[in-house]
């Protein structure tokens, strides 16, 4: 194996974990010494050892001299663990490979200082790309303090997310529902908005074969219109916290309160959405899968507070000019003025199509693009 294959086996130790780590990134460790893998780690949950930690382990006396292939840098400050970057220096690890610089203030290039400092030798860069992809939410959180947004939709051809009557029940195959629960597996929290509470009476868990779990619930209430009897009031496996406007009943607020639901009530008789995401952000929620309706959609996608949109495209037509759409609201007067996208991922699941895509920045070359998207 080379460099780049002994990364890749990082990465994809580091991708295993994704949605069980937060607040804290995915982070892959592997050790090489004389050619032989002589250890491997990951990051399994927050308040746990590091990768580098497992690895080293796991490698035993081999870890001196050994080589590290790391996926992000080694912290280098006292968190709820100690400095792996001072564990790496007293091992003896000869040489370190580091895809990605850590964009948190506490380590930001402090972790591979402390390194070369003591004589180490390390090469920050491979593969890049794909480590700081696969740690988008966790960088894009330290970077703005608001949680990463990811917009999902089940829809029909015609981009409807249900007929006339609100009947939405099932517009994907059992492959995509089953894909959105491993969505929700690697999101911190999932917000919708009262309508899907009151249309669906959904219980917004993580419903995995192989386990997983579950998001912070979040309801956009402004008049706090939720039934008490309502699946994610009553249902006890994941948090929920619902944000209304100042104009609500506060006895049920209370009762709510009582049955251990989160109220946030914002000053204004409307809800903010900047303001829930930077609330959100305050209580550490690092992304956010966004299930609700057209209008929810159309909110987040106005106010640019978005970075990628996830559509499963089913074959099927609903029709009609009364069923709903994927997005809502007024819309702009010309086509030039939407929003412009760029697809990331275009994948078959089952009969459906899943699209990934996020907000274009700026001029991208073709290089840039998948290879089923280039001409």
């Amino acid at each position: 194996m080379n460099d780049h294959e002994y990364m890749n086996l990082a990465l994809s130790l580091a991708r295993a974990t994704l949605g069980q780590t937060s607040p804290n990134p995915s982070v892959g460790a592997v050790l090489v010494k004389n050619g032989q893998l002589v250890g491997t780690g990951a990051h399994l949950k927050s308040g746990t050892p590091h990768a580098e930690v497992h690895a080293i382990h796991e490698a035993g006396s081999s870890a001196e001299g050994a080589i590290m292939y790391v996926t992000l840098e080694p912290c280098s400050h006292q968190g709820k663990t100690p400095p792996c970057a001072d564990l790496i220096i007293n091992t003896g690890i000869r040489k370190v490979f580091v895809a990605t610089l850590d964009p948190n203030p506490l380590v930001a290039g402090k972790g591979v200082e402390k390194l070369t400092k003591a004589g180490i030798e390390v090469e920050v860069g491979l593969c890049q790309e794909e480590a700081i992809q696969l740690n988008e939410k966790f960088f894009h959180f330290i970077q703005t303090n608001t949680p990463f947004i990811t917009i999902k939709a089940g829809i029909s051809l015609d981009g409807k997310i249900a007929a006339k009557s609100g009947d939405s029940k099932w517009i994907t195959s059992p492959e995509s529902r089953q894909d959105v629960h491993h969505l929700r597996h690697e999101h911190d929290g999932i917000l919708v908005g009262i309508n899907t509470i009151l249309q669906d009476n959904p219980l917004l868990t993580t419903r995995r074969p192989q386990g997983g779990i579950n998001p912070i619930r979040i309801v956009l209430d402004t008049k706090l219109k939720i039934p008490v009897s309502a699946n994610v009031v009553q249902d006890r496996s994941a948090r929920t916290i619902i944000f209304t406007g100042n104009q609500i009943d506060l006895e049920k607020k209370k009762e709510l309160e009582r049955l251990d639901v989160t109220i946030i009530s914002q000053e204004s008789s409307t809800l903010s959405l900047k303001e829930v995401l930077k609330t959100l952000g305050e209580q550490q929620i690092i992304s956010v899968l966004v299930e609700g309706g057209s209008e929810i959609h159309a909110s987040f996608i106005e106010e640019n507070a978005f970075q990628q949109i996830i559509t499963y495209v089913a074959p099927k037509i609903i029709g009609g000019r009364d069923a709903f759409s994927f997005v809502g609201g007024i819309g702009p007067e010309l086509v030039k003025l939407g929003k412009q996208l760029r697809f990331t991922e275009i994948k078959q699941l089952g009969p459906d199509i899943k699209i990934t895509a996020k907000p274009l920045k700026g001029e991208e070359s073709e290089e840039c693009l998948p290879e089923s998207l280039k001409n």
